[in-house]
């Protein structure tokens, strides 16, 4: 069983979706994701979101995203980022804040 201490280091932030693009190198539908995070930079992401989701709804909406966990390269592709969501009628919903936020905030737990 995981401990409370073994999330301290996770760094969940809030980002807006600059970038949308079809991801065709990839095995799954998926796209290729640009996101801002304020202070941190722009970090790229490899999501199969492609069920709830089309580009041009992903361009400006804010999600929420693990940031420092590495990276992992996909098809070639650096994915640089998590996007958080859950499992709805076997597509990904997006976790999103509710109102705007500015890009970078932490998330707490």
């Amino acid at each position: 069983m995981k401990e409370i201490k073994d999330f301290n280091d996770i760094d969940i932030r809030v980002g807006t979706i600059i970038k949308a693009e079809e991801f065709i190198e990839a095995r799954k539908d998926s796209y290729k994701i640009t996101i801002d995070f304020g202070l941190l930079g722009f970090y790229n992401s490899s999501a199969q979101i492609t069920v709830n989701y089309s580009k041009e709804d992903l361009v400006g909406k804010q999600i929420i995203s693990l940031v420092n966990l590495g990276y992992k390269r996909i098809a070639g592709f650096k994915s640089q980022c998590l996007i958080l969501g859950v499992v709805s009628k076997n597509a990904i919903t997006l976790i999103c804040p509710k109102e705007f936020v500015p890009n970078g905030t932490s998330i707490l737990w």
